[in-house]
């Protein structure tokens, strides 16, 4: 018997039935499917795992810091959420006495030859062991990759081994070090901060000062208009408006055309996906936050719809037998014209991009069918038409300029139009594009202007990132993997260090840069987290991994004592910060009653919360609001009376939006529903939402504690760090 490891039991399916041509027993145990396949002679048992069954856990002592005395144990027996995992572990260890031959058929990266080498040494109680290779989940691929089986990649999962121990000394000891810190000011708050995280919170504190310094300065543009079209002068900004006034005075109509310009060029196609160009263009396209592109992909990939999506190459080699996957879409509505015009055109030579990935291909289509998600389809499709595109035609472009002489002034006007479509065709309706066709101009010709003047503007400030840029800065960077750039993204929101589409850094989030940046710096920089990046790849390759543990133990422990004796400075500091969060989060906008204060919802004693302002007593307009539903500003005003509008969260989505204002006759909005979501009728939401507390005694008692505790709060006892439970061994100490 040989048993071959899966990471998941979708993926686990699909490779008994391919490596049983079509044929599997399914059987159970624990509740726990696995698959019986005959096959050469023999029986092969595969089985299942949900991801990481075995995780890093202190080995025993008090969450304290420093502590590097960790070792493996089973993921449900260190994490509460767990417990799911434990019938798959023990429907492993049950079957894998007696194999001849053990399979790690888990995903081809550092975490799924992690996940199947813990199984291996742990609950199969072996070291050895092959490895399957497959970046598709069609039965050709893994056929491919069981015939072609090598050894156990063990320098994979050693590299994987260390970084989660990097990942823990780094992000445990760091985290308790702020946490103690913010607890001797007297609070206690949820704080993490880690090798990868500390810098991707100073690229966005960075940015966040580098706007806040930005001081805006006017500048005047000089314009008039020819046959329709804006000409602009071709002196650009104006830093003075008496230069602009006097370029104005010496223009005149009619004016005389300088020069006419076009020039042709070619516009090649983009280069297939790798896993952050995927995010980039998801988010661009449909607004989905990275980590959401990743899990539609992965959805994707297990449904056997795309190839491997953790990838980082932008090369399609031809082993992956291209015509097919074109002939194959050929045979599909949606994209049947597009590649049948390149199949007739013999293109089956893809463009390709610089970057390359050992392990996996770039992203593309490896099957399809019709029911999907609207959102898996829509990645399903940006997907398949880049796939296609890359075979087709560079697009043939021609760019327009045209300069006037008016008067003693210049003006000019430029233009882009396409001539032919070759692959804009294909990825429609996906290609940006700036279609502007001047009208016809000719060289000497003498031409009406009309409409001059003279527009005073503005610098502006340096653009936030989105989500998505900061993913792609982080990979410029070097910073983090392609599987867990989104998720450093995610932590830093559920933190409350930053947050938006258009990201900004709470005043929170600042305060942890700016503590960091004083006391200890080399947590913020992004030297460090790639000298440990470095480090992982030396490990793959085969190089000693303690020596890399050892190291970035040594760099941490002499972080960590810069903590010592300064703790309680540091967490007044980051008090601060949360105070000012805190008190952000709660501000709504003007009183619409004194016109001084701030509306701010309130929690009274009693638990009850309400609206009040901030002016008070001398102000003592207050609105009630729905109990059980968190309620957060909406940052923007009611379209009919001008009051602030609060948004009520339940669940993971917002339930409602509506305005404060008892007497308007606004309807609530449902801003967005998901499935624990319960779409409240909207005529009843905002009176319920609105309706003002009139004099009401709670409201009063809570409006005197409220209003001076935005200075200073009370504070809570820190709590008592627990000493955690003693573990279970996990198999064989390593």
């Amino acid at each position: 018997m040989k048993l071959v490891i899966c990471e998941k039991p979708s993926v686990a399916e699909k490779i008994a039935y391919a490596l049983g041509r079509g044929s599997a027993a399914k059987k159970a145990l624990y509740g726990v499917p696995y698959y019986e396949v005959e096959r050469d002679g023999g029986k092969l048992v595969v089985v299942s795992a949900v991801g990481h069954l075995y995780t890093l856990k202190q080995a025993k002592g008090a969450r304290e810091y420093p502590a590097f005395n960790i070792e493996w144990a089973p993921t449900h027996e260190v994490e509460k959420d767990a417990d799911y995992s434990k019938k798959y572990l023990d429907t492993i260890a049950k079957l894998a006495p007696g194999a001849e031959e053990y399979i790690c058929a888990c995903d081809y990266d550092i975490e799924g030859s992690l996940i199947g080498y813990n199984v291996m040494r742990f609950a199969c109680v072996v070291e050895n062991g092959t490895r399957m290779k497959f970046s598709a989940l069609t039965p050709d691929d893994l056929e491919e990759a069981y015939v072609g089986r090598g050894k156990l990649d063990l320098p994979n999962a050693l590299a994987g081994e260390a970084r989660h121990m990097l990942d823990w000394f780094y992000g445990i000891n760091l985290s308790r070090a702020l946490m103690s810190s913010i607890r001797s000011a007297g609070a206690h708050q949820v704080m993490s901060i880690g090798r990868v995280q500390g810098p991707a919170l100073a690229l966005l504190a960075r940015k966040e000062k580098d706007i806040g310094a930005f001081a805006s300065q006017p500048y005047w543009e000089v314009t008039c208009i020819a046959k329709g079209t804006l000409f602009g002068n071709t002196k650009g900004r104006f830093q003075k408006k008496e230069e602009a006034a006097s370029a104005l005075a010496a223009s005149a109509s009619p004016g005389t055309v300088q020069k006419v310009e076009r020039k042709e060029y070619s516009q090649a196609p983009s280069p297939p996906f790798d896993l952050t160009s995927l995010q980039v263009e998801a988010y661009r396209m449909f607004n989905f936050a990275p980590a959401l592109t990743l899990q539609l992909a992965q959805s994707l990939y297990e449904n056997t719809l795309i190839s491997y999506p953790r990838t980082s190459s932008q090369k399609l080699p031809s082993k992956l037998t291209l015509r097919k996957i074109i002939e194959s879409l050929s045979r599909v509505k949606e994209y049947e014209l597009s590649a049948k015009g390149l199949l007739a055109k013999n293109r089956v030579a893809p463009l390709e991009g610089k970057k390359d990935d050992p392990a996996h291909p770039a992203i593309h289509p490896t099957g399809f069918y019709k029911q999907l998600g609207e959102r898996e389809m829509k990645l399903y499709d940006l997907i398949a038409k880049r796939f296609l595109s890359c075979f087709a035609e560079p697009a043939r472009r021609e760019a327009q300029r045209v300069e006037i002489l008016s008067g003693s002034e210049r003006y000019a006007a430029s233009g882009n139009r396409t001539v032919e479509q070759g692959w804009f065709s294909i990825y429609a309706p996906y290609v940006k594009l700036d279609e502007t066709t001047l009208p016809p101009f000719s060289q000497g010709e003498s031409v009406a202007l009309s409409d001059f003047g003279m527009q005073e503007k503005k610098t502006q400030p340096p653009k936030r990132f989105t989500p998505a840029s900061l993913v792609s800065e982080l990979e410029k960077h070097h910073l983090g993997t392609k599987a867990t750039r989104a998720s450093v993204v995610e932590t830093l929101f559920k933190r409350g260090y930053a947050g938006g589409t258009s990201i900004k850094v709470t005043p929170f989030g600042m305060a942890v840069f700016d503590s960091l940046s004083k006391l200890a710096p080399e947590i913020l920089d992004e030297k460090l987290t790639r000298q440990i990046e470095d480090e992982m790849e030396k490990i793959a390759d085969g190089e000693n991994e303690k020596k890399a543990i050892e190291d970035g133990k040594r760099v941490l422990e002499g972080i960590l004592r810069k903590f010592e004796g300064k703790e309680k400075e540091i967490g007044m500091g980051l008090l601060s910060g949360l105070r000012s969060k805190a008190m952000g989060d709660s501000l709504l906008g003007k009183c619409p009653k004194c016109g001084d204060g701030e509306l701010r919802i309130i929690k009274s004693k009693a638990g009850r919360q309400f609206v009040g302002c901030t002016a008070y007593p001398g102000c003592t307009n207050t609105y009630s609001l729905p109990q059980g539903v968190r309620i957060v500003p909406a940052g923007k005003l009611c379209e009919k009376c001008g009051t602030p509008k609060i948004r009520g969260l339940r669940g993971k989505g917002f339930a409602f939006e509506v305005c404060l204002n008892p007497t308007c006759k606004s309807e609530g909005d449902v801003v967005s529903e998901a499935p624990t979501i319960q779409r409240p009728a909207p005529a009843k939401a905002a009176p319920a939402a609105a309706a003002a507390v009139k004099a009401a005694p709670e409201a009063k008692a809570a409006l005197q504690a409220a209003v001076p505790a935005a200075e200073s709060p009370k504070k809570k006892p820190a709590a008592k760090a627990k000493k955690p439970a003693a573990a279970k061994k996990a198999g064989k100490k390593k």
